[in-house]
């Protein structure tokens, strides 16, 4: 009887691994196709390193006065012949810069003689439109003014000259040789990428077909059959058991995939442009006001942070977790991202040992450990243990998710006017009230040290200038000296306002579980009412506002913008991974799925292989898109080993 009921426990367990097995192992070649498209498409990008800049080569001609091999990326040569005889002074002016004083570019000497004109090459940029003048000198009268978009290693010459009246002065603009087209790398990682995707695509439609499920599961357990066969066992006659999974509601008991998605999309991106995203312009932050790809993704992931902290701690609550515990979990939590963003990330360690007196105190890191602190915090004070006994017959039912987390809501407005009181009444020595500007020579030059206003002169006066970031993008354009800081301490409390409009998308996510409609719904709607204010804010224009999009600032228009497009975004991943389960959210959910690891980890060994290498042409966009490229592919890959191997780093 002892062996017998051993011989069965033991069958039991042997039919539980096969059948076990049995769902694993569609996965598994699923997961493996994956893994091979991620390691194709680095092993591609690389190849692009070559092939790719061929792209980009200028015709074989050029301009005698000046070799194209001494172009920088994003210049142009502009070869100026002046005729007259006075001396022309050459200035420039983006219009990417608003309220700018005109920057000299050169000086032209005056003609020798009559018809024989006097040459000077000068660099110009490419990246924008840009006006010039030309005023004579010593009198300082302008002569003309052209508004032109220059090309990449384009050739132009202007002719400066009189016609036939000699009080006239005539200036032409001609283009000697075509600029080239910077923007082909992009198209072709496009259409690589792309063609990758619709690979992956396929290949998890065959491995959906029953077919090959059954092949696979044959194919996995048929040693496992034959031993059983030829044991004292016997053969088995149990079925493998689909999966459960595919069954399950959106929401109910398991984790959402579009959030980690969203998440991993932002970190994505996140990763791409600051590792350089190719050197295009767009990819870089915005020198003061508006937007570029690069704004979106850090209020993003602040955005999906605050969701998943009404999830968490919706989640924690339910299953017995006292608040108090829950709050020292959130300290001890922060304290650990507001150390790591101080002392591993904003260090360069490669330039020698930490120094305390230029060590820069805010940071990425730092600003998500404050703002999650303080809206876990908040969520804690008001947040609902059981949201099933909810009334659906009362009147305030249908906007539950907000009414009954109102004394949230007020600290956060309490909050959001301080801000605006601090902004625009606070006295900054030597500057306007309410001054939004960059400084520099924006504003006509009138306030050149008064970048950011109140919020670079509370930075200043609470952290110290050599403890604040000392290259803002401000200077690129505005060519600002002052140090400032678009992490700094009055921008937090925007930070805050943005990761609470996320958690009140989680709120929606737990009130309306399973029911899409109202969520999408909501989300939609939320998204509207955040489009209205941003219209009202910025008068839909980026100078002439109330209160322009400004990331330095992280200014009201921007988070109410930037949190307009993060409900957008979120109702279109829900929709497809959640709802329809049309994407699996793949590759960005592995990334999402461990956040700060590869967020550390891609600020640590960002100056090592193979994350970076020495480039053949270092002034080549294609060569700097190709290895930032695949440096971002490579994170994505190690999320995704990390990922099948069940290892995650949670803080």
């Amino acid at each position: 009887m002892e062996r017998s009921a051993k011989i069965k426990k033991k069958q039991k367990h042997r039919e539980g691994e096969r059948r076990e097995a049995g769902e694993k192992l569609p996965k598994m070649a699923q997961s493996t196709g994956e893994m091979g498209l991620y390691l194709s498409a680095v092993i591609v990008l690389m190849c692009a390193i070559r092939i790719v800049p061929l792209s980009a080569v200028p015709p074989p001609f050029s301009h005698p006065h000046r070799k194209s091999s001494a172009l920088k990326m994003d210049e142009a040569i502009l070869t100026v012949s002046n005729e007259l005889q006075s001396d022309m002074v050459v200035s420039w002016l983006s219009d990417h810069c608003y309220q700018c004083l005109f920057q000299p570019l050169g000086v032209v000497p005056a003609g020798p003689k009559p018809g024989q004109p006097s040459v000077v090459d000068l660099t110009v940029g490419t990246q924008h439109p840009i006006t010039l003048q030309l005023n004579s000198s010593p009198v300082n009268l302008e002569q003309c003014r052209l508004h032109f978009h220059f090309g990449e290693h384009g050739k132009y010459s202007l002719w400066v000259k009189n016609l036939n009246n000699p009080s006239e002065v005539n200036c032409s603009l001609v283009t000697e040789t075509e600029p080239v087209n910077s923007y082909l790398p992009i198209l072709f990682a496009f259409l690589g990428y792309t063609g990758l995707f619709i690979l992956a695509a396929i290949a998890n439609t065959i491995m959906g077909l029953e077919v090959v499920k059954n092949h696979f599961l044959r194919w996995g357990t048929v040693m496992e059959t034959d031993r059983l066969i030829n044991s004292e066992l016997g053969p088995s006659n149990s079925l493998v058991e689909a999966s459960v999974e595919a069954i399950m509601p959106a929401t109910a008991g398991r984790r959402l995939r579009s959030l980690d998605t969203f998440r991993g999309l932002s970190l994505v991106i996140m990763i791409f442009v600051n590792y350089g995203g190719g050197r295009y312009w767009f990819f870089r932050h915005e020198s003061w006001n508006g937007l570029t790809i690069a704004d979106l993704v850090f209020p993003w992931f602040v955005f999906i942070m605050g969701t998943s902290i009404a999830l968490s701690v919706n989640g924690s609550l339910r299953r017995g977790a006292f608040r108090s515990h829950l709050l020292g979990r959130c300290l001890w939590r922060s304290t650990q991202l507001f150390l790591i963003g101080v002392f591993i990330i904003n260090p360069n360690y490669c330039q020698g040992p930490l120094s305390w007196d230029t060590l820069r105190i805010p940071g990425v890191l730092q600003r998500l450990a404050f703002t999650y602190l303080v809206v876990a915090s908040l969520d804690l004070l008001v947040a609902r243990v059981r949201l099933d006994n909810l009334p659906a017959d009362a009147w305030w039912y249908p906007v539950c998710d907000f009414l009954l987390y109102w004394p949230a809501w007020l600290c956060v407005i309490i909050l959001e006017v301080l801000w605006l009181c601090l902004t625009f009444l606070l006295p900054v020595p030597a500057c306007p009230d309410g001054y939004l500007g960059p400084g520099g020579i924006g504003d006509f030059g009138q306030y050149p040290n008064c970048t950011g206003g109140a919020a670079g002169f509370i930075d200043r006066w609470l952290l110290g200038e050599s403890h604040i970031y000392q290259t803002p993008s401000s200077r690129v354009i505005y060519q600002t000296t002052v140090p400032y800081d678009p992490e700094g301490v009055l921008g937090s409390i925007n930070s805050i306002l943005m990761a609470f409009l996320g958690l009140q998308a989680g709120k929606i996510l737990l009130h309306y579980r399973d029911l899409h409609t109202k969520i999408i719904s909501r989300f939609l709607i939320w998204g509207l009412i955040l489009g209205v204010l941003s219209a009202v804010l910025t008068k839909c224009s980026r100078d002439h506002g109330f209160i322009p999009i400004n990331k330095n600032l992280w200014s009201l228009s921007y988070v109410s913008t930037l949190s307009c497009f993060a409900f957008i975004v979120l109702f279109l991943v829900y929709y497809l991974v959640d709802v329809k389960r049309w994407w699996s959210g793949a590759p960005f959910f592995y990334p999402g799925m461990n956040s700060i690891l590869v967020y550390v980890g891609h600020e640590v060994f960002e100056n090592y292989f193979p994350f970076h290498w020495r480039m053949a042409n270092s002034q080549s966009h294609a060569e700097h898109l190709a290895q930032n490229l695949v440096a971002t592919s490579v994170w994505v890959l190690i999320s995704y080993i990390l990922y099948r191997k069940q290892i995650f780093w949670k803080i």
